[in-house]
């Protein structure tokens, strides 16, 4: 534990039992079961060090696993999902960073949450979820340009991403591909500002490094439960997802915003 100490931010039982269950978490998430999981690894680690070193941890750890389920999911996108939502999303992220210093991420999570449970009612109101619709170059770049903001700024892309691609029934694997390319490019991009903010440092990185076998293991076993889902289990699954994230998101900025 001593070796941890002098190398890592896991210099104790309790900061390094957190640290496993958020990568394991995440990993989940990465490898295609998305949702929820995604959200849940900075507010764990959170509980054991700051959300700033929290976040900045968990980026070198996305790219990881990113790596990994771009290999996984190789083969598996949309080609025109990502053509309409990738500009948008560096222009989100270019946004986030040009605001770092003044953007409250209570807030953020505030409307993520409130965006994420708008459009599950929607759905549950069109019963089924709605036929498929159509790609759109508009709202591609609006839900682009949020899920790149919101990704930058709270670690919590995944609803505006949702927002746009669901509603247009892919295969679950094809779903969960191009969500995967989309991610690993946001996540890609964003390490420049990252850095340029100073979030990172060596005791960090190595602090990844360390989470590297949990990563890849956590992320192919998300792969291999998503690839034996039916479609018809698949996307109740997400919507249910998707609420709780929302639920979870708006519990998190209601507590910091009243404090």
């Amino acid at each position: 534990m001593q070796a941890l100490a002098d190398l890592t931010l896991f210099g104790d039982l309790p900061t390094l039992t957190a640290a496993l269950v958020a990568v394991f978490l995440v990993g989940l998430s990465k490898g295609g079961l998305g949702g929820a999981f995604a959200l849940m690894g900075v507010p764990i680690l959170s509980l054991v060090m700051s959300p700033v070193q929290a976040a900045a941890l968990l980026l070198p750890i996305l790219l990881m696993m990113d790596g990994v389920s771009l290999w996984t999911w190789r083969g598996w996108f949309d080609r025109a999902t990502l053509w309409h939502l990738l500009p948008g999303a560096v222009v989100g992220i270019a946004l986030g960073w040009a605001t770092a210093a003044y953007t409250s991420e209570a807030v953020v999570r505030l409307m993520v949450g409130v965006v994420a449970l708008g459009f599950v009612a929607r759905m549950a109101l069109a019963r089924s979820g709605g036929a498929a619709r159509g790609q759109s170059r508009w709202r591609g770049g609006f839900w682009g340009i949020g899920a790149g903001f919101t990704s930058f700024v709270a670690h919590a892309g995944g609803p505006p991403f949702q927002v746009y691609v669901l509603p247009l029934r892919f295969d679950p694997k094809i779903y969960t591909g191009t969500s995967v390319i989309f991610f690993a490019v946001v996540n890609v991009i964003k390490l420049g500002p990252y850095a340029a903010l100073g979030q990172f440092d060596q005791v960090v990185l190595i602090s990844a490094l360390a989470m590297l076998p949990l990563a890849v293991i956590s992320t192919l076993f998300g792969a291999w439960i998503i690839k034996r889902m039916r479609a018809e289990v698949f996307y109740p699954l997400m919507y249910g997802m998707i609420a709780l994230v929302g639920a979870k998101l708006i519990w998190d900025a209601v507590g910091a915003l009243i404090e």
